[in-house]
């Protein structure tokens, strides 16, 4: 078949779409081929007869490579719908956990023990907040949102939250091992700078948690900040440990890269890296072997001075919602913890609570006129929050619904309901959506 297209086509013709089996070692069933024979002529000879023949084949199957590079995307969209599941089951725990919390730090100020037990319910309560922060980071990578609301921050004011975060890394660990690591700092008095504080605060227990793990005989731990020359606002962390060698400077913001064998990820300092850029600054690393680390951070100020604070604050509407009347309130969700969570922090603000675990059997228990408003979650099985809100609306379409939700994609439901709140939250969280949807909308 080949000769013969071959002879046509040296006579002139255009042969195309000759369809041959091809036999190959790597595949068990021949590989359709589609040959296309071309005349080539030349037209500076003037003859018409073509000077030779172009011959091209077209494999039509999928190489091995494009196989393995769907499976791959395959699985990679396999994982990302898992870790969204995750998310939300996480962002359901921590709703737990940060509604305990305000529930003792309500107990602790009934008993008087504010000042010996407050500052660590403050820590869980950051390190809680961080978490739901990091997942919201997670969940927005997964869906290609990246874009940061950044708010003006006090990075001293970060860096002794730090401080205090990593305490039992630095300070109660080490001496229970016979060592001893000190902190000193030099915070000077410097321009606030835009970012996220969680992210910021990721970077630098990263930081603290390699200085206390490059001392192993203790030292000395520092941080300084000022402004350079440029206008940037500045930070260092440095130590007195083991220092690093040309090489491990070199790779330290490698992903993967690490000195400390099975026991580390090679992704803490990367993932700093990665953040500081995000907050357009910088970050570089001097060491010598046996003489320590330094980190040095710098970061843009933020534009623009704070707004100065009203001489009048009576005046002045108040940062705190105003606390509301007791109202009825149902509470709808499928997770009994979270239920039983928000059914207590509205009840400690004097709220008449009803809860359900299901849309059907909020529907079963909803009259007309019987509540003030409905919290809803938004993931549920066999009904979900869009959907209940719907079938609330039309019963008494002037009841506010407010979504609780630990998803991050709930567009469906934004024509049905009146707020959505974001999972973890906080009691004056709850507090300002009853002013909100209740009291201001009468």
């Amino acid at each position: 078949m080949a000769e013969s297209a071959v002879l046509r086509a040296r006579k002139g013709a255009l042969v195309t779409n000759r369809l041959v089996s091809a036999q190959t070692h790597h595949r068990e069933e021949p590989l359709p081929v589609l040959l296309n024979f071309i005349p080539v002529h030349d037209d500076a000879s003037g003859e018409d007869s073509p000077r030779a023949v172009t011959a091209s084949g077209e494999v039509l199957a999928e190489p091995p490579s494009w196989m393995l590079s769907q499976t791959q995307r395959h699985r990679m969209e396999t994982l990302g719908r898992m870790t969204m599941g995750v998310a939300h089951d996480l962002n359901n725990l921590l709703s737990g956990l940060i509604g305990h919390i305000e529930l003792l730090k309500d107990q602790v100020e009934r008993a008087s023990l504010t000042d010996s037990v407050r500052p660590s319910i403050e820590t869980i309560e950051t390190t809680a907040e961080d978490g739901a922060a990091l997942i919201e980071k997670l969940q927005r990578y997964i869906r290609h949102d990246t874009q940061q609301h950044f708010e003006p921050l006090s990075l001293t004011d970060l860096i002794e939250d730090c401080i205090t975060l990593t305490e039992p890394y630095w300070y109660n660990e080490p001496r229970r091992q016979g060592i001893e690591i000190s902190v000193e700092t030099d915070l000077a008095d410097v321009p606030d700078v835009l970012g996220a504080a969680s992210e910021l605060r990721e970077v630098f227990v990263n930081l603290v948690l390699n200085a206390v793990q490059a001392m192993p005989e203790g030292g000395t731990l520092r941080f300084d900040t000022y402004t350079d020359r440029a206008g940037q606002v500045c930070v260092d962390v440095g130590d007195t440990g083991i220092g690093m060698s040309d090489e491990v400077q070199q790779n330290i913001f490698e992903p993967l890269f690490t000195t400390k064998g099975d026991d580390g990820t090679g992704m803490g300092l990367a993932a700093s890296y990665g953040i500081v850029q995000e907050h357009e600054g910088t970050i570089d690393v001097s060491s010598e072997p046996g003489e320590g680390t330094r980190f040095t951070l710098t970061f843009p100020p933020a534009e623009g001075d704070p707004a100065p604070a009203a001489e009048d604050p009576v005046d002045e509407p108040s940062d705190e919602p105003a606390a509301p009347e007791g109202v009825s309130i149902l509470v709808v969700d499928d997770e009994e913890m979270v239920r039983s969570t928000v059914t207590r922090l509205l009840t400690l603000s004097g709220h008449e609570v009803d809860r359900a675990a299901s849309g059907a059997k909020a529907l079963e228990m909803f009259s007309a006129g019987a509540y003030d408003i409905v919290f809803t979650d938004f993931g549920m099985p066999e009904m979900t929050g869009a959907e209940l809100a719907h079938a609330l609306k039309d019963e008494a379409p002037a009841l506010p619904v407010v979504l609780l939700t630990g998803y991050t994609e709930t567009e469906s439901a934004h024509d049905e309901v009146d707020g959505i709140l974001s999972k973890p939250f906080k009691r004056d969280e709850l507090d300002t959506a009853i002013q909100k949807h209740v009291f201001s909308s009468s």
